[in-house]
């Protein structure tokens, strides 16, 4: 008895945490059992679900999402996960961008995931636009990344601190890259090499007027 009332009560506990990301506009992207809504570049096995969770390791890849939710379209929005990542690794989160089939995505802002790697652009840099060289969280633990994109400006914030603010306009300068713009556009994970092990779960997308 005691064992069935444990699980009316989880179940009514989670039910009540889907209402109120419900409430506040934010949707899953990912249901922690399948890649339903996905679609993957080249080297998909470079993506696994493990215990519900994403794992990223193997050779370059990338995981757009493709799914129906505004027909995978977003322009104002924040995007908020859950990332963990192992020593020596590098990824990315890619915004305002389109499935391609191999290569490195050549729409939209790559936002970066890297907290020891050694490239110096570490994690919350706008790549090579707006760059941050501090880190602000370990390898090995759990952290929230959180992106807000509005009009021209992106906003990423690592668990509730902001640490970056890019506004296209005045941070920009004289780079080239026509299509890495702010326009509009689905969002995607990075697989970045062979040697980076990254964890991700809990993505959420709320769009924004």
């Amino acid at each position: 008895m005691k064992r069935i009332l444990a699980i009316v009560i989880c179940a009514l506990i989670s039910l009540n945490v889907s209402a109120q990301k419900a409430d506040k506009g934010w949707k899953e992207l990912f249901n922690g059992k399948s890649f339903k809504g996905w679609s993957f570049s080249e080297n998909p096995e470079s993506f696994s679900i493990v215990d519900g969770v994403i794992k990223v390791e193997g050779p370059r890849s990338h995981m757009f999402y493709t799914g129906k939710y505004k027909k995978h379209d977003f322009k104002n929005f924040e995007l908020k996960m859950q990332v963990k990542t192992m020593p020596g690794a590098n990824s990315g989160i890619f915004v305002h961008t389109e499935f391609e089939e191999d290569g490195w995505p050549s729409k939209g802002y790559e936002i970066q995931v890297n907290q020891t790697q050694g490239d110096w652009r570490k994690t919350g840099s706008v790549y090579s636009f707006k760059d941050v060289k501090e880190t602000f969280v370990k390898d090995n633990e759990w952290y929230t990344q959180h992106i807000i994109v509005q009009g021209d400006d992106v906003t990423v914030k690592i668990n509730g601190e902001v640490i970056n603010e890019f506004n296209e306009k005045t941070d920009r300068g004289e780079i080239g890259d026509s299509g890495k713009r702010l326009s509009h556009g689905t969002v995607a994970l990075q697989a970045h090499d062979p040697k980076s092990v990254v964890y991700y779960k809990d993505i959420m997308i709320k769009p924004l007027p």
